[in-house]
């Protein structure tokens, strides 16, 4: 039997290359010898670079930058063996692991950092910038990337805009342009949410980042004001930016992308390209993917959906691993899911310590749904 191992990352547990190997051992305890595919794939958030660092030709290139409060931060792009071409993850600067949780607020954080990145990649000569997007702690319609890269946005009195998505209830105008040499950006997205509205990155994401419900209606407020801004003062924006389909990743980073004459791309349709999947599905009989949490959101540009859908429109059945598991068998068959099993489930239930149990031992539970997919589907 011939089975493709394609998870995504469990978010603050394990990478997806170790996810991806703890179902193949506890796969191969049942049944050493089917023939395991492993491939393990990102969306644009974080692992995106880690990911393509194995699947791509070139190098990876330290670029210091900051955090989301400002603070020093490792950061690094990673450039094709010609140096056209740079990728970079957006969560290295602005990710929300990066944060403690009473840091976490999405009126402050800042976006600075993922500029500075950008303005690294276009320093060493790139004229293509793909930027993962995903995971992010901020909330700031990318107006921290923008000055970092050498705009600056200006309040009613002509005075700089502190950092942060709040500020931005004041923001009047945008003085000077981005510095990019031309470089043409992609934005490789984990999610097709707008900047704007009830689906928009304050009202769908502005939670998880530590926002309340008073902050989401100023964050979205101040995000309307700033699209606004945007489409007068930066030459070329496109009109209609707060609904474009993308701008809400990364808290509005999309949408900052956009304007500046860049497209936004699915991430997982990115990074399958660049993994060989499509050759990878060619004759297998199993897929299984994951990721830490299946819900409402895998269903939107997630790797879940990328995968079970591409497995769907060859006849393959797709099975998907995941920390926790809150979709309906129905939502997740209209994405080409067969089947889902949690870990949390695994190890009791929540209300017998599995949550608990999910996050301190992951590795021990993929192990053991790998074995139990074995006996369920090898043959």
């Amino acid at each position: 039997m011939r089975v493709l191992l394609c998870p995504d990352k469990f978010a603050g547990t394990l990478p997806a290359p170790q996810v991806a190997a703890a179902v193949a051992d506890g796969w191969r305890e049942i049944a050493p010898g089917d023939d395991l595919l492993v491939r393990p794939l990102a969306d644009g958030g974080p692992g995106f670079l880690d990911v393509l660092a194995e699947a791509l030709p070139g190098r990876r290139v330290p670029a210091p930058t900051v955090d989301p409060l400002g603070r020093p931060a490792d950061g690094e792009i990673l450039l094709t063996d010609d140096g056209a071409t740079a990728w970079l993850e957006s969560a290295q600067a602005c990710g929300l692991h990066l944060l403690d949780a009473a840091e976490r607020d999405p009126k402050t954080t800042t976006s600075y950092g993922l500029g500075l990145l950008i303005a690294a990649a276009v320093e060493a000569g790139a004229r293509t910038v793909v930027v993962g997007l995903g995971g992010s702690a901020t909330n700031d319609g990318g107006v921290g990337m923008l000055t970092a890269l050498g705009a600056t946005p200006l309040d009613g009195a002509g005075l700089a805009l502190p950092y942060g998505g709040a500020a931005l209830a004041a923001v009047a105008s945008l003085d000077g342009a981005p510095r990019l040499r031309e470089a043409r950006l992609i934005a490789a997205t984990d999610v097709d949410n707008p900047l704007l509205g009830l689906h928009g990155a304050s009202s769908v994401f502005g939670p998880q980042k530590g926002a309340d419900r008073a902050d989401v209606l100023l964050l979205d407020a101040a995000l309307t004001r700033w699209a606004e801004v945007l489409e007068r003062d930066l030459p070329g924006c496109p009109g209609g930016l707060g609904a474009l389909p993308g701008g809400g990743a990364a808290g509005g980073v999309g949408a900052a992308l956009l304007a500046l004459g860049g497209r936004c791309e699915s991430g997982i349709g990115l990074v399958s390209r660049a993994v060989g999947l499509d050759a990878a599905l060619d004759g297998v009989d199993l897929v299984i993917t994951g990721e830490g949490k299946f819900d409402h959101q895998s269903l939107r540009g997630k790797v879940v959906a990328g995968v079970a859908g591409a497995a769907r429109d060859r006849g393959v059945p797709c099975v998907v691993l995941a920390g926790q598991v809150s979709t309906g068998r129905r939502e997740a068959a209209s994405v080409g899911v067969t089947d889902a099993y949690s870990l949390v489930e695994h190890f009791g239930g929540e209300e017998r310590g599995g949550l608990a149990a999910a996050l301190d031992r992951p590795g021990e539970g993929l192990r053991a749904l790998g074995a139990r997919l074995a006996r369920q589907w090898s043959r």
